[in-house]
């Protein structure tokens, strides 16, 4: 359990960023996230400035520019939602490149984009520079409750053991002759999605009563030490301070 799987969002690596402990990284972001957030819409110079300091993070934890937009395809939706706000708000409206849209449709759609894309990107590079398993030492360290970090740790480290038992009722299913074809697969379909909720609790039971056997007794163990000292602190606060004086000198203009 304490390996944790490894997941395609972390990059591996030795930098400043990388060596940072997990819950300063954590509060680091929230900062940085607050910071932009928070910022007024109309504030088209500060957004630029948030970036420049992703750019910085980036640099510094040796991130290529092709791997962050590679995973920036999770804000999908909200870049589709974000276009179709200038034709669909009320207001008064303005012309576009020949379309007729609304302005503050338009202001809605440069918010959600501009806000969604720089929280993304900072969550991406929080991804890439920290593994899974100490984001969730780093969220016990922020005193999550011990019940919620034990629930995503276990989901994390059999998520992969479900996924694979899926494919295997797949192969199952099509060396039979199966194929999915319309609605009419639909009971057979439901029928494995039955059978791998029966196997996966079964499976939980008999993880949980290994785990019974062998002195579990309702907090899993820290096994690494991720105390940070004042110059970590000081290092992780850099970026939201940062981001909070761009914030102050947005409202004061």
């Amino acid at each position: 359990m304490a390996g944790g799987p490894e997941h395609r969002l972390f990059r591996p690596g030795d930098s400043p960023v990388h060596r940072l402990p997990p819950h300063c990284k954590l509060l680091a972001l929230i900062g940085f996230v607050l910071a932009t957030v928070s910022t007024p819409r109309e504030a088209y110079w500060a957004f630029g400035a948030y970036a420049a300091l992703l750019a910085v993070v980036a640099a510094l934890a040796r991130v290529p520019a092709g791997f962050v937009l590679r995973r920036m395809l999770v804000e999908t939706p909200f870049v589709l939602f974000a276009l179709l706000l200038p034709f669909v708000a009320d207001g008064p409206t303005v012309e576009v490149l020949g379309l007729t849209v609304s302005h503050d449709g338009l202001l809605g759609a440069w918010n959600v984009l501009a806000k969604g894309t720089l929280g993304v990107v900072a969550g991406v590079l929080l991804a890439a520079t920290t593994e899974l398993r100490a984001l969730l030492l780093g969220l016990q360290k922020l005193r999550m409750p011990a019940l919620l970090v034990q629930i995503m740790s276990f989901m994390l480290r059999y998520g992969g053991v479900i996924t694979a038992e899926m494919g295997r009722m797949r192969i199952a299913r099509e060396s039979r002759g199966f194929v999915a074809r319309d609605l009419r697969q639909t009971p057979t379909v439901a029928k494995s999605a039955g059978a791998l909720f029966i196997r996966s609790y079964e499976r939980g039971e008999r993880v949980h009563l290994a785990m019974l056997s062998r002195g579990y007794t309702g907090t899993m163990p820290i096994l690494v030490d991720t105390r940070a000292g004042a110059a970590q602190w000081a290092a992780a606060a850099t970026l939201p301070a940062a981001a909070f004086a761009v914030w102050a000198g947005a409202l004061l203009r």
